[in-house]
């Protein structure tokens, strides 16, 4: 492995990123029941490390998804123009604060719930808690790019949850505390992201406090990715300073003096989240899938209980696309044998805390399609 020359804990020389994706590969014939979801039958699912997922497919013909034209598109957007990313941390870290204030400088929220705080945790018991206990899928427009994040749990008790999420998104922003540093749950994530041949970006979070220390922590970081085997291009991870409590969010740590300094004379720091954003948009891969002459396939991640539609199955579209009406299967992973049959009844997407609905839908998007038996 290339050698990193640090001077007061600072690289001097980093090595090549090269790109690099990891598939999911065919389910495995082993199944499991999976409990009822609001008295629903019990399902069917696949156990592929540690997730629990449907594949479903499209019954309609290859020639008629490679007939559309671009104006048949509705909300579809080009997959160059997607990026999948995940949110991982220990807990209390400062991943869904991170994210509220990422919908909100970019338009997502509005209203009433632009004074709220931490709102994708809105089930009662994560109210209660503080804490994050389901995965969240959300969504912003930046640049004419369509960023979709999924917002995690951080306690050791559910990361289940991280594992599951793992197949939706093409990389992931690990955060970490500025002062605490690398924690065990920091350790447990990042291994299964590395695992999977993502290329994290890191962002040290709560940067403006007294007690942080983010020479130290970018060298724990670092060795913390050498024992757990990451490769030359995993350990040349961006790494950005934040305070989402505050808004901002930097490359520089000389900026982080400038910030702070302003604080502390009770001015509002003149940053944004914008140096995440972008770091997004050169760091993050597109999807890489096709779309056109191949069936639709999704692989479900999630399953939800909606009053007004019945079942939703939220996950990833592999390849294909679908549209509001098509006429879909779920499959039994390995023998590929038909478990339920289904109409898409509704599609759509989530941006901010709002569900937005598409008339199609394409490989790369993160979705919920209600419909399925």
């Amino acid at each position: 492995m290339q050698s990193i020359i640090r001077v007061a804990g600072r690289r001097l020389a980093r090595p090549t990123r090269v790109a690099g994706r990891t598939f999911l590969s065919a389910a495995p014939a082993t199944c499991t029941p999976m409990g009822r979801l609001a008295g629903q039958r019990t399902l069917l699912v696949a156990r592929n490390s540690a997730a629990c997922m449907h594949t479903t497919v499209s019954m309609r013909s290859n020639a008629a998804a490679s007939s559309a034209t671009e104006s048949d598109l509705g909300d579809m957007i080009p997959m160059e123009r997607i990026r999948n990313v995940g949110i991982i941390a220990h807990v209390d870290h400062g991943k869904t604060t991170l994210v509220d204030c990422l919908l909100k400088q970019s338009g997502a929220l509005s209203g009433a719930t632009m004074q709220e705080s931490r709102v994708m945790d809105s089930n009662t018991l994560e109210k209660e808690r503080g804490i994050t206990i389901l995965s969240k899928v959300t969504s912003l427009m930046y640049k004419d790019h369509r960023i979709n994040i999924v917002d995690t749990p951080g306690h050791a008790d559910f990361g289940g949850e991280v594992e599951r999420i793992l197949s939706m998104v093409d990389s992931v922003v690990l955060v970490v505390d500025a002062s605490e540093g690398p924690m065990a749950q920091t350790k447990f994530v990042l291994t299964k992201a590395l695992a999977r041949g993502i290329h994290p970006l890191v962002v040290l979070n709560k940067i403006d406090r007294p007690t942080s220390r983010p020479d130290e922590v970018d060298s724990e970081l670092l060795e913390l990715f050498l024992a757990l085997g990451a490769t030359d291009e995993q350990t040349s991870y961006d790494m950005l300073y934040a305070s989402a409590k505050e808004g901002w969010c930097t490359r520089d740590l000389g900026q982080v003096t400038a910030y702070t300094d302003a604080m502390a004379r009770g001015e509002k720091a003149d940053g944004s989240m914008v140096p995440l954003l972008e770091a997004i948009l050169d760091r993050v891969p597109a999807p890489r899938a096709q779309r056109d002459d191949v069936p639709f396939t999704m692989l479900v991640t999630q399953l939800e209980a909606n009053p007004y539609l019945g079942k939703c199955a939220s996950g990833r579209i592999s390849s294909g696309t679908v549209s509001v009406g098509d006429r879909i299967r779920v499959l039994a992973p390995g023998s590929g044998d038909v478990i339920e049959d289904g109409k898409v009844t509704k599609l759509f997407l989530r941006s901010g805390v709002q569900q937005i609905e598409m008339a199609r839908a394409g490989a790369g998007d993160l979705v919920s399609i209600s419909g399925v038996p």
